[in-house]
C-alpha cells in the first residue's frame, strides 16, 4: 500500500452506511471548503468527480506516475527476475517471475489514512456501477492480521496455519478463487469466538469446521467482519457466485483431506 497525503481542511470522509448507497465498509471522500479554497488548491483536485475524490482517477494518476516512469524490465534484469505490469488490471499489479514456473503478483494500492485512523484503499467495488465509482474500500488487513496472530500467541494456536492452508486451497482450486484472504481471516476469527481448541493437533478438525462455517455464511449470504459486524464481506458476490462457492465447499466436506493435500502440494 502506498500512502497518499490529503490536506486535512480540504477533504473529509463519509461512511458508506451514511449515504444513499448504504454500503458499510466503503467510504466517500468529499472535497470541503471550496468557497475558501477553490478547485486546484489541492493536488488531488484533478481526481475529483462530482465533488468527491475518485479512486479510479487516483489509480489512473498513480499508474502514469509509477508504471509509466519506471523501467520495470530493466529493474528485473538487474535482479535476475522478469518484472512486467499486468494489463489489463483494476489496480497497478506487477508480475514477478523468479523461476521458470513460479510467479508472484504484487498489487500497488494508493492508501488514505483519515484523521480517525480509518484506512481507505483505492480498490474499486467489484460490482461497480456508476453510483459506486467514487467509493473507497476500507481496509481491515492490518487489524485482522494482528488479531489473528495475537490469538495464536495467547494459546499457541494453529489459526494462522489454518488460514495458510485455506488460502492455498482456494488459490489452487479455480472454483474457490473468489474467496480472498480477508474473508478467510474473518471466518477464522468468528470461529475462534465459538471454538476454543486451536492446538496443532486440532488443525484438521478446525479446517473442516472452517469449511462448514463458510458454507453457513454463504447460505446466509452474509459474512460479518469480525472487527466491524456491519460490514458484509460477501456483499460483492453475485447470487450465482454464492451458490457455486457454497456447492464447491459443501462437496469438499465429504473429502476435506483432499483440499489439505492440494494446499500442501506434492
Amino acid at each position: 500500500m502506498v500512502p497518499l497525503v490529503l490536506e486535512k481542511n480540504l477533504w473529509s470522509s463519509i461512511p458508506g452506511e451514511d449515504t444513499i448507497m448504504n454500503i458499510p465498509g466503503f467510504w466517500l471522500v468529499r472535497r470541503e471548503n471550496l468557497e475558501y479554497f477553490p478547485r486546484s488548491s489541492s493536488y488531488w483536485d484533478r481526481c475529483m468527480v462530482g465533488g468527491y475524490l475518485s479512486p479510479k482517477s487516483v489509480l489512473e494518476v498513480f499508474d502514469k506516475l509509477v508504471a509509466g516512469s519506471i523501467n520495470w524490465p530493466a529493474i528485473g534484469s538487474v535482479l535476475d527476475y522478469i518484472i512486467r505490469p499486468v494489463v489489463p488490471s483494476e489496480t497497478l499489479t506487477l508480475e514477478v517471475q523468479y523461476e521458470t514456473d513460479r510467479r508472484l503478483y504484487v498489487d500497488f494500492l494508493p492508501l488514505l489514512v483519515m484523521e480517525d485512523g480509518t484506512s481507505l484503499i483505492a480498490k474499486p467495488h467489484r460490482l461497480a456501477a456508476e453510483r459506486h465509482e467514487n467509493l473507497w474500500r476500507q481496509s481491515f488487513r492490518v487489524a485482522e492480521t494482528a488479531r489473528l496472530r495475537a490469538l495464536d500467541q495467547e494459546d499457541g494456536g494453529c489459526r494462522y496455519a489454518c488460514l495458510k492452508a485455506a488460502k492455498a486451497a482456494c488459490k489452487l482450486n479455480p472454483a474457490l478463487h473468489l474467496l480472498n484472504s480477508s474473508q478467510l481471516t474473518n471466518a477464522i476469527l468468528l470461529l475462534s469466538e465459538k471454538e476454543g481448541d486451536w492446538t496443532r493437533e486440532a488443525l484438521a478438525d478446525r479446517f473442516l469446521q472452517l469449511l462448514r462455517a463458510l458454507v453457513g455464511h454463504l447460505e446466509a449470504g452474509r459474512l460479518p467482519c469480525a472487527l466491524h459486524p456491519k460490514v458484509n464481506l460477501f456483499c460483492e458476490l453475485t447470487e450465482q457466485e454464492v451458490d457455486e462457492l457454497g456447492y464447491t465447499l459443501y462437496c469438499a466436506l465429504s473429502d476435506p483431506e483432499q483440499l489439505l493435500r492440494t494446499a500442501a502440494g506434492p
